[in-house]
């Protein structure tokens, strides 16, 4: 957590410095919302893109997933400073240029990590309780096929600040 997605014009692929975008999104969004985590980037072209009914136009649209429990004063001023990061990195042009789009949203409570630094990651770090009752959770053995019924998970709760 965070995860973002970074959708963008084929035709953005000379002009767009993805990696250096990447490199200044990654401590702003971590900032902005006080994340323990590490964001996952996913930065995928569309070859056909289509603004207003014109063929070919230029946007990039950038989605943030985040754990509950940021208020949503915080998730548009995240928008806001993505938006203006945004800027930094496309080209300035008489129209205005690429269309740019954040939505900063609420990742689902079905919501589970696994892999390279997982463990470092809280699933639920507004609720105390669900974090213990996580931790203390049964799991089976990644050499056992999984049968219905036999992991528990714990309760969630909404928590919403």
């Amino acid at each position: 957590m965070p995860h973002i997605t970074v959708d963008y014009s084929v035709q953005l692929d000379a002009v767009f410095d993805r990696r250096a975008f990447a490199e200044e999104l990654h401590p702003l969004v971590v900032g902005a919302v006080d994340s323990p985590g590490v964001c996952k980037i996913f930065f995928r072209p569309a070859a056909e893109t289509f603004v207003g009914g014109r063929e070919e136009a230029a946007f990039v649209h950038v989605d943030i997933g985040l754990l509950r429990g940021r208020p949503d004063g915080r998730k548009a001023r995240l928008s806001e400073a993505v938006l203006a990061l945004l800027d930094a990195y496309l080209p300035d042009e008489p129209d205005g240029g690429p269309v740019r789009s954040v939505e900063v949203r609420d990742l689902a409570l079905s919501y589970r990590l696994r892999g390279q630094r997982a463990h470092t990651v809280t699933r639920y770090p507004h609720n105390p309780d669900a974090c213990a009752a996580a931790a203390a959770a049964p799991t089976r053995p990644a050499s056992e096929p999984s049968r219905a019924g036999t992991i528990s998970t714990p309760p969630v709760k909404d928590n919403v600040a």
